[in-house]
């Protein structure tokens, strides 16, 4: 472990160097990769800072010890002893846990597709109850957090909407969300007042630039139509709205959200170039299955991962087994709890298959 952070911190000093060159800024791509590796290598260097001070500090009193003090003296030397020990072990712990494989996805930008599943309306009225409450969370965190299409229903509720979730690291944070999230409650259409279960699938995607994936232009079938609401209402009367069809793949986008084509094909591209890296990653992870084992749930859209029950005030996640009474808290954005022992469950796993290697 000492000799892969001796190289990192190598590598941290050359990326400083390079930074405080002026000549770099001349050009811009290289400039911001150089200062996004810094920014990533940052807080392991500042951890293993503290590492080797602790191991002075152990180093220190070891010394001393060994110069046979006089009592007073030697029992200081023994509670600094201590007390550098564990520093010692809780930062190698925070170390290991830097060290681990870095999802590189993690900084980045987030595509949030929600879509009704088994249930009807009521699923499409859930989908626009999560919808909120991942718009609420991102407000909490200061994100940016923009509608980019929807196919609503005449309930108010969506067969499917997306957005783009604009923060760093916001795909770290959600990525978890992906899968299938159930809902057991008595719907607002229902008389007899049955308990019905209905599913709504989301799926986070990391957002990419036009560099991350190449789409050749030929393979695009690009439409235009009239945007419309729900039951059919026109919402203008100009061809705004936007279908692109990625023919190698058979991916469809639509967009109708704007008033202006541009911006609903700017929008659909952004969707679609999302959802065509998910997919090559999708692939590259099923080459990796056995890796993918030791991570909270596989991202699979069709895995079940949580459940709300609406008369018992009640959220489980399925994969780490917890369960919150606190619905109403969580569906307003409150998720911070959620998101922290996913990703506490997540962290631990890894360490564990990391130790075994």
């Amino acid at each position: 472990m000492l000799e892969k952070l001796e190289s990192l911190r190598a590598r941290y000093e050359d990326l400083r160097r390079e930074a405080d060159d002026p000549e770099l800024y001349n050009d811009p791509a290289r400039s911001r990769a150089v200062l996004r590796e810094q920014k990533q290598l940052r807080p392991i260097m500042e951890i293993y800072e503290a590492y080797l001070k602790a191991e002075d500090d152990r180093k220190g009193a070891e010394e001393l010890l060994s110069s046979r003090p006089d009592p007073e003296l030697r029992e200081l030397c023994e509670e600094e002893l201590r007390a550098a020990e564990a520093e010692l072990a809780r930062l190698s712990d925070a170390l290991r846990l830097q060290l681990l494989p870095r999802d590189e996805n993690d900084d980045k930008n987030v595509i949030l597709e929600i879509r009704a599943g088994a249930g009807g309306e009521e699923a499409a009225l859930f989908a626009a109850v999560l919808f909120r409450m991942y718009g609420m969370y991102a407000d909490m965190q200061g994100w940016t957090f923009e509608r980019l299409g929807a196919t609503e229903t005449e309930l108010g509720g969506f067969k499917e909407v997306s957005a783009r979730i604009e923060a760093d690291g916001a795909y770290s944070r959600l990525k978890y969300e992906s899968g299938v999230h159930r809902v057991q409650r008595v719907p607002e259409t229902e008389s007899s007042g049955r308990i019905q279960t209905s599913t709504v699938t989301v799926a986070v995607l990391p957002e990419v630039d036009e560099v991350d994936v190449e789409i050749n232009p030929s393979d695009l079938q690009i439409d235009t139509y009239r945007a419309s609401g729900a039951g059919g209402q026109h919402v203008n009367k100009t061809e705004s709205a936007i279908r692109i069809t990625h023919l190698p793949t058979g991916t469809v986008v639509e967009c109708q959200d704007e008033r202006s084509q541009f911006k609903n094909r700017e929008r659909a591209m952004k969707i679609l170039r999302a959802r065509l890296y998910e997919a090559e990653q999708e692939r590259q992870n099923a080459a990796r299955a056995s890796e993918r084992k030791s991570q909270v749930g596989t991202g699979d859209r069709s895995e079940r991962i949580r459940t709300y029950n609406y008369p018992q005030g009640r959220v489980s996640d399925h994969r780490i087994g917890l369960t919150l009474h606190k619905l109403d808290n969580i569906l307003n954005g409150h998720m911070e709890e959620i998101i922290e022992a996913l990703t506490a469950a997540d962290q631990a796993a890894k360490l564990a298959a990391f130790s075994e290697q």
